[in-house]
């Protein structure tokens, strides 16, 4: 049996229910459910602030039962994961920043036939808006 590989990433500084939501809706498009956790450097280039570290991070969605491998970004390009990984299709966030045509130039110059979905159904607060309510 050919299992279909999903891969996603994120940064997963507070766990809330948007991201299992996210991380559930992302599984059932496949077999196989890759999580790349943003390492600390990129999350404090792009947001700024880091709450919990990058091992940490990695323990607590790999705690998720129906997560099945999580791995560490890259520090330097984001796309060497997938590159190692060969996903079938790759699952964004409402609220991700990653240009779609780059991704899909990228993908084309590895040779990578690979699905693209865009979830755009956002749930509840995520953690950039949890933390400045506090």
């Amino acid at each position: 049996m050919i299992m279909k590989k999903v891969l996603v990433g994120g940064v997963f500084n507070i766990l809330h229910p948007g991201h299992i939501y996210f991380l559930k809706k992302a599984k059932s498009f496949g077999d196989f459910l890759i999580v790349v956790v943003a390492n600390d450097k990129t999350v404090l280039k792009n947001k700024g602030y880091l709450i919990s570290k990058q091992k940490d991070r990695k323990s607590l969605v790999e705690s998720l039962d129906f997560v099945d491998k999580v791995v560490i970004g890259d520090e330097n390009d984001y796309f060497k994961v997938v590159e190692k990984e060969r996903p079938d299709v790759i699952v964004l966030g409402y609220d991700q920043k990653i240009d779609k045509k780059y991704l899909e130039k990228r993908l084309k110059k590895i040779k990578l036939k690979c699905k693209l979905v865009r979830i755009n159904k956002k749930f509840g607060k995520y953690s950039t808006r949890l933390i400045k309510s506090l």
